[in-house]
C-alpha cells in the first residue's frame, strides 16, 4: 500500500502517542494521596525532557531572562574568533538567550497541582534544595500558587527551564515527577527529582554538548527513543542529538557523570561504550 506524505506522518504521530501511552503505563501513575507503589523506571530510560515554551511567548521570555540576569544575553564569538554572528535576529536571539536565575540570592516557592502527603512534600522539597549546597536558590513551600508547580499526574518527567516558570499559567504545573510516592525507590528521588530541578535552575542537558553528542549514533538513537519514550526524530532531535551553542556555555569541560546527563546505553553510542549519566549531584555540578 502507497502512503502519502500526511499519512504518513499521522501514522508516525499514531505510534508516537502509543510509545508515550505504554511508557506511562510502565511508570504507573500516583493516586492524588501518593500512598500506592508505582513502577519504578528502568535505570538507563531518561524519560526526561525539557518543555519548551510557545514560539508566541520566546521574545518575552528571552526579555524577563536578561532582566532577571544579563548575563544570560546571547555573547557574540571571542575577539579573533573569525565567527562574527553579525546583526541577529529578535527570534535568533530568543533562541540563543540562556535562562540562569542569576547570583543573587533568591527562594523560588513550590506548591503541589494534586493532593500530596505532607510526608512526600517534604522529601521532595528536601532533594529540590539539595542544590543550596552549591547554589543561591532554594525553594520553600507555599500554600498558595507556588512559582514551581509540580504534578505527579501527568506523564513523564520534564521541567521547563529556569526563567521560563515565569511565563506558565498558574493553573498550569512547570515540573512533572509522574507517579513518584513514598513508595518510590530513593535511588530515583536522587536521580529525578534533583535532575529535573536543575532544570528550574536553568541548566540545559549535559548530554547535549557537542563532544557527548559525536558519540551517539543517530539512526540507532531515533529507534531507542521511539521505542522507550513514543519520541519521533523531531522530539529526538531537540532532546538528544542538537548541541548546545557553546557561546551560551558558562561551565566545567563536558561530563557523563553530572546529574543533568542522560544515562544512555551502549547500543546507541558508536563505540558501544554507554553515556554514564549522573545518578546524583556530583562535584563539578
Amino acid at each position: 500500500m502507497r502512503c502519502t506524505v500526511s499519512e504518513l506522518e499521522r501514522l508516525r504521530q499514531t505510534l508516537a502517542k502509543i510509545g508515550e501511552i505504554a511508557s506511562a503505563a510502565g511508570n504507573g501513575v500516583a493516586d492524588s494521596d501518593g500512598d500506592h507503589d508505582a513502577h519504578e523506571p528502568l535505570a538507563d530510560v531518561p524519560g526526561c525532557s525539557i518543555k519548551a515554551l510557545p514560539k508566541r511567548l520566546l521574545l518575552k521570555a528571552a526579555k524577563t531572562a536578561m532582566r532577571i540576569n544579563p548575563v544570560n544575553a546571547p555573547l557574540r564569538a571571542p575577539t579573533g574568533a573569525g565567527a562574527d554572528l553579525g546583526v541577529l535576529d529578535p527570534l535568533s536571539i530568543a533562541v540563543l538567550t540562556a535562562k540562569y536565575w542569576g547570583p543573587a540570592p533568591r527562594r523560588l516557592t513550590v506548591s503541589f497541582m494534586e493532593t500530596t502527603s505532607a510526608d512526600l512534600r517534604r522529601k521532595i522539597l528536601g532533594h529540590m534544595n539539595a542544590w543550596t549546597k552549591t547554589a543561591c536558590i532554594s525553594f520553600v513551600e507555599t500554600s498558595g500558587t507556588g512559582q514551581v508547580r509540580i504534578t505527579r499526574s501527568q506523564a513523564g518527567f520534564w521541567s521547563y527551564l529556569g526563567t521560563d516558570i515565569l511565563h506558565i499559567p498558574e493553573n498550569r504545573p512547570t515540573m512533572c515527577l509522574q507517579g513518584f510516592s513514598m513508595s518510590t525507590q530513593d535511588s530515583e528521588f536522587y536521580r529525578v527529582i534533583r535532575h529535573e530541578t536543575g532544570h528550574t535552575l536553568g541548566f540545559p542537558h549535559e548530554h547535549m554538548r557537542k563532544e557527548l553528542i559525536a558519540r551517539i549514533d543517530p539512526k540507532k538513537a531515533y529507534q531507542y527513543f521511539l521505542t522507550t519514550q513514543g519520541w519521533d526524530k523531531d522530539m529526538v532531535n531537540a532532546q538528544v542529538l542538537t548541541p548546545l551553542d557553546q557561546s551560551s556555555i558558562i561551565g566545567t569541560p563536558p561530563d557523563q557523570t553530572s546529574i543533568m546527563c542522560y544515562q544512555l546505553p551502549g547500543s546507541i553510542t558508536r563505540d558501544g561504550k554507554p553515556i554514564l549519566g549522573g545518578r546524583d549531584i556530583n562535584n563539578t555540578d
